[in-house]
């Protein structure tokens, strides 16, 4: 074994020079499953240190036990893509004195690079490594696939620490991220229970009014004129989108169609959709479940990408650049056509953009999909309780009740009306969710801000208020 491997974490982070006030990063590839964040963090409040950055690509109901860490002084702050669970309901509260960056997954990355975010020790949970270090995500017993959102992290940070669960006998033939990169590798018991990276809503949907809104919305992408050999294509994991896809591979089959790249969070819907030859590649910056996690380590045309790769405005070119349609969720969408999927309406932080606003920027056709009603309030809103994604980037809402186009995409607007879909104006839509709800009750702001939003370009679109 050679001299990166140490006997435990508290080691690795005093050889890796941990001291008060330095930024520690990590990823979200375990989603709910991860142990590691946790862990390391645990070993630098033993260590002593006080006012540490958190900057990880998303935080889970997992990451609950990081709320300690704040209230004794080790964490100071925050940045983040997504934050969901009893820590962002702490963080809604006001638990962190400083407010939380929320970024995107391409607006982490151009930060990175360009130092705004700079990184002291970045953390790997790493399912595989071998004896020279060498690291992959599709190997051993915590296997969790594409390791994306972590390469920038890398490549920039003044150590990588590494902490894994299995090392090979053998020299790694698939490599994330090679030995050159890291400066130590510690082995514990396990890392994550892979099972926690299906969290959240990546299941089929049986709900009719969710697959009334997966019919409209691929007649949509249909009337777009954009359904064609070549066609590239994300979709988000919420039951919707996710039967929008099995929509949209009828149709591949019916007009004989192959597509261009699948993007994204990876699910095995996209695996079968490869599998069947629908589409000649995957790009994958993240798997959603193991049938993904086992396509990226057994097919070659299901490769994996860094977050540079996936969306960084700054890159010469990324690949939401070449999205022809994306379908993405809201939790609103107001009468400017912006969007929130950060609070709910009560304010309250339930997520973020995650790669939101980067796939909205460089889709061709960008769709939002959200029920008329959800939980007896309208899904259009006059203006957003939190603006994640402008306005300027979102062309169509699909509802199951009707169809809102962005004005300004007159062109669309004529070919769905041709199409016979029920086109009507957003403002039409809010006052058919109104006839149903009533109108709400307007939402009292704290005054304290408890997060920061910012655009993939580094602009701060909004503010996040305590409740």
């Amino acid at each position: 074994m050679n001299h990166k491997f140490l006997p435990d974490v508290a080691t690795a982070l005093r050889e890796a020079g941990l001291a008060d006030n330095m930024t520690l990063s990590f990823h979200h590839h375990m989603r709910n499953g991860d142990y590691v964040a946790n862990m390391v963090l645990e070993a630098a409040a033993q260590l002593g240190v006080k006012g540490l950055t958190i900057a990880m690509s998303s935080l889970f109901p997992v990451h609950e036990a990081m709320i300690p860490h704040i209230k004794s002084g080790v964490i100071a702050a925050i940045d983040t893509d997504y934050m969901s669970g009893p820590l962002a309901a702490a963080i809604s509260r006001g638990v962190l004195e400083k407010p939380v960056m929320f970024r995107s997954h391409g607006g982490r990355p151009r930060a990175i690079g360009e130092g705004s975010l700079k990184i002291d020790i970045a953390v790997v949970a790493a399912p595989c490594v071998d004896a020279y270090g060498n690291i992959n995500g599709v190997q051993g017993p915590s296997a969790c696939g594409s390791l994306g959102y972590i390469l920038p992290d890398v490549e920039h940070a003044a150590k990588v620490v590494a902490v894994t669960d299995f090392v090979s006998d053998e020299a790694l033939r698939h490599i994330s991220i090679p030995h050159n990169r890291v400066d130590h590798v510690v082995c514990v018991d396990r890392i994550g229970d892979p099972t926690g990276i299906v969290s959240g809503s990546i299941s089929m949907t049986r709900d009719p009014l969710a697959l009334a809104i997966a019919r409209n919305a691929q007649a949509v992408i249909r009337a777009s004129g954009l359904l064609r050999d070549g066609f590239n294509y994300q979709t988000g994991a919420g039951g919707a989108s996710l039967a929008a896809s099995t929509f949209l591979r009828d149709d591949m089959r019916k007009l004989g169609l192959k597509g261009g790249f699948l993007l994204g969070g990876i699910t095995k819907y996209m695996v079968e959709m490869i599998e069947e030859g629908l589409f000649e590649s995957i790009f994958d910056v993240q798997c959603f479940d193991l049938s993904s996690v086992r396509s990226i380590r057994d097919n070659a045309a299901h490769q994996e990408i860094s977050a540079d790769t996936y969306a960084n405005p700054k890159q010469k070119s990324c690949c939401v650049d070449f999205l022809d349609a994306v379908l993405l969720g809201a939790s609103e969408v107001d009468l400017e056509f912006n969007v929130n999927v950060l609070t709910d309406s009560n304010g309250v932080i339930i997520g973020g953009s995650g790669g939101h606003n980067d796939a909205a920027a460089g889709a061709d056709l960008t769709i939002i999909v959200a029920p008329l009603v959800r939980a007896r309030l309208p899904i259009v809103v006059e203006r957003c309780t939190t603006i994640t994604t402008p306005g300027k980037d979102v062309d169509v809402l699909v509802t199951e009740q009707g169809i809102a186009v962005n004005p300004r995409r007159t062109d669309l607007i004529d070919r769905l009306k041709a199409a016979g879909l029920p086109v009507c104006t957003i403002e039409e839509l809010r006052e058919k969710a109104l006839r149903i709800t009533g109108k709400p009750r307007p939402m009292e702001k704290g005054d304290r801000v408890v997060g920061l939003v910012e655009y993939r370009d580094g602009t701060i679109v909004d503010k996040v208020y305590a409740v």
